[in-house]
């Protein structure tokens, strides 16, 4: 029988290995990830991320291992959300495909430490104080009704953006790339090269996702390394899944308005907390169908749109 150390061990050893795999072998050469091998990798982080859920059901039963799915669930779609930002953020700073995987590689890095303590001082906040379960559901109300309601943004967002702002005004940054570099050397005079920026927005654009999705996370479950696993694997597979999508992300019309409506439940679902305790299996098979009908309604919509002839 595995305990709860043994798990967090088995977790991080597993974590560093797909980690040192991913950069040191798979993606070792600097090029463009094709369509092909994004969508095998996709399918591998995702095999890994599901694949966990059985150690959850070893060490902590059934009915956990169901918070640990929904949450992975709730996680993937936020993901995929937030590669609309990735989209624009590249396209801004102009980024070379090539580059893309080691920006979000690193910038996964940073995800993972803020994640992290974003996790534990939330789990802290809800042991202490009891009227933190209101508060969190109605931040995600308020997100949800935010998700529905924002418009897509274009790269002239970028020129209004605090982050960008802030790396101008306190590093020298070159303006072109040198290769994959973070520094460079221009006349005598070392600065960051646009590849680090790009990092570092990436870095503190994650920050605010994990504003929004680790309450997601905390109105399923509060054990920690269900949290933080489910956040960990989701985020993980994340570059792959830019790669496979990144020329069919628009076409996910709906993907939005199925985010806000498990926002909006997950929300209601803490505050009725004391009152209504909505079991995990049904939280879960609400997220699952909510995500189908998202993705098959978005397939539908591009299909007509794409048979529509012009007059």
């Amino acid at each position: 029988m595995i305990d709860e150390d043994v798990l967090w061990i088995i977790f991080i050893i597993l974590v560093a290995g797909l980690l040192i795999l991913d950069l040191g072998i798979i993606n070792r050469k600097k090029e463009d990830v094709s369509f092909r091998k994004a969508c095998a990798l996709s399918v591998f982080w995702i095999s890994v991320g599901l694949a966990f859920g059985v150690l959850i059901c070893l060490v902590y039963g059934m009915g956990h291992a169901y918070e640990y799915y929904a949450a992975y669930a709730i996680e993937e779609m936020m993901s995929i959300d937030n590669l609309f930002v990735f989209i624009i953020i590249f396209s801004y700073f102009q980024v070379p495909k090539e580059y893309q995987h080691k920006a979000l590689f690193y910038g996964i890095l940073g995800a993972m430490l803020f994640r992290g303590l974003f996790i534990m001082a939330g789990i802290r906040l809800l042991d202490e104080f009891d009227f933190m379960l209101y508060i969190f559901g109605i931040i995600l109300i308020i997100t949800a009704i935010r998700t529905v309601m924002k418009r897509d943004m274009g790269e002239n967002a970028m020129n209004r953006n605090i982050f960008v702002r802030m790396c101008r005004r306190f590093m020298k940054v070159s303006d072109e790339y040198d290769g994959d570099r973070f520094f460079t050397v221009r006349n005598g005079i070392k600065m960051a090269t646009p590849l680090l920026v790009v990092v570092i927005v990436l870095e503190l654009s994650d920050i605010i996702f994990a504003l929004d999705s680790v309450p997601a996370v905390l109105a399923i479950s509060k054990v920690p390394i269900i949290v933080y696993s489910s956040n960990i694997f989701a985020v993980l597979g994340l570059r792959s899944l830019y790669f496979a999508l990144r020329g069919a992300i628009s076409s996910l019309a709906y993907l939005k308005y199925g985010l806000g409506v498990i926002l909006a439940f997950v929300g209601v679902k803490l505050i009725l907390d004391d009152v209504l305790e909505i079991p995990v299996l049904v939280s879960l098979a609400v997220i699952l169908l909510v995500l189908t009908v998202t993705v098959l309604l978005s397939i539908m919509l591009t299909k007509r749109k794409g048979n529509e002839k012009p007059v």
